[in-house]
């Protein structure tokens, strides 16, 4: 069987915990997981078959990347980008030619890197960041079969929900300003979710009683079962696992039209085309009086489309597709060069 050991950041519970959770059950893969986190790398004892990172690119863990690649020159590494994209680079790079030359140095230590989002994708083969033949574009995932056995919304959205980490990147600020400029008083904004800007979006909401922050929850799919629609203004989302979770229950999503809330094959996602309160206000207003159809997702949907990534996991797992990264790229000089 096929030894994994995935390198994690922390254990915070989040999308990319809940992604390797659900890799770890998927038998079709043949595969024995383990977890690890960075701190610990060195621990490891036994090389793996295969290691795969889900940790954020950065000059401080360019020495673990490298130090990763030199101890094990025969694993096959795999990197899986979480975090950046055309978005996050907008809003937050300054020097992005440095910017730039820290990730094509840090994939080039990886023999394939995994964009989550057909858009993140996109943007590294744009903006030259991945070799063609070492990128890969696989969709995150989770098990959406609790989803499906959500009872059915209302067809007219009184309560707004929102679900993820309470962070300027969750753009949680935009929907509670435009939120309080909707003058409906049976509206409701549920908040679920922690993070450091809590009191922060606290202090914003707390002369309107219609908004309820309810912290954290480890059960998504009881929090969308008090939604009638979903709100997911981020700042940048390299996927948004949220509005998967939101549709397989049968909730229209209104989301902010940025980097893999924008690809085209989710329906009954309504998209914003940017993050001014005023903006986002009157779109919740049309959203709430003529929300998007939502198509009916069935038990065999939801496991076909969870095959198909996974078959794109086994084939990446498996290295089928020919790099020049890895100990070959070593050898020959193609990593010095890129």
């Amino acid at each position: 069987m096929t030894q994994i050991i995935h390198l994690i950041q922390d254990r915070t519970p989040g999308g990319v915990t809940r992604m390797i959770d659900c890799l770890s059950q998927a038998r079709a893969l043949q595969c024995q997981h383990e977890t690890v986190d960075l701190s610990h790398w060195r621990s490891i004892e036994t090389p793996p078959d295969v290691l795969v990172s889900h940790l954020p690119v950065s000059w401080r863990n360019l020495p673990a990347f490298l130090a990763i690649r030199a101890r094990f020159p025969s694993v096959r590494l795999i990197h899986v980008e979480h975090t950046y994209t055309q978005s996050f680079v907008a809003m937050n790079v300054a020097g992005r030619a440095r910017f730039f030359s820290l990730l094509r140095t840090c994939y080039a230590v990886f023999d394939t890197v995994v964009a989550v989002s057909q858009t993140q994708s996109q943007w590294l083969r744009a903006r030259d960041l991945v070799a063609a033949h070492s990128l890969e574009t696989i969709e995150s995932m989770v098990d959406l079969t609790p989803f499906v056995h959500v009872a059915p919304p209302s067809p007219q959205p009184k309560t707004l929900g929102l679900i993820g980490r309470l962070e300027r990147e969750k753009g949680v600020d935009i929907v509670i300003k435009a939120f309080r400029r909707l003058k409906d008083r049976d509206l409701r904004l549920l908040i679920f979710g922690q993070g450091t800007q809590e009191a922060t979006l606290r202090n914003l909401a707390r002369s309107d009683p219609r908004v309820q922050f309810h912290g954290y929850t480890s059960e998504p799919q009881q929090a969308l079962s008090q939604f009638d629609a979903v709100l997911m203004p981020s700042r940048w989302e390299a996927y948004g696992l949220v509005a998967d979770e939101a549709l397989a229950a049968s909730r229209p999503v209104l989301a902010a039209a940025v980097d893999g809330l924008k690809d085209a094959t989710r329906q009954g996602l309504m998209r914003v085309p940017g993050h001014a309160p005023r903006l986002w206000a009157d779109c919740l207003a049309q959203f709430v009086q003529n929300p998007p159809t939502v198509p009916l997702l069935s038990r065999d949907q939801i496991a076909n489309r969870t095959s198909e990534k996974v078959q794109k996991w086994r084939r990446v797992l498996q290295g089928d597709q020919g790099t020049e990264t890895g100990p070959e790229a070593w050898s020959n000089g193609a990593l010095m060069a890129q």
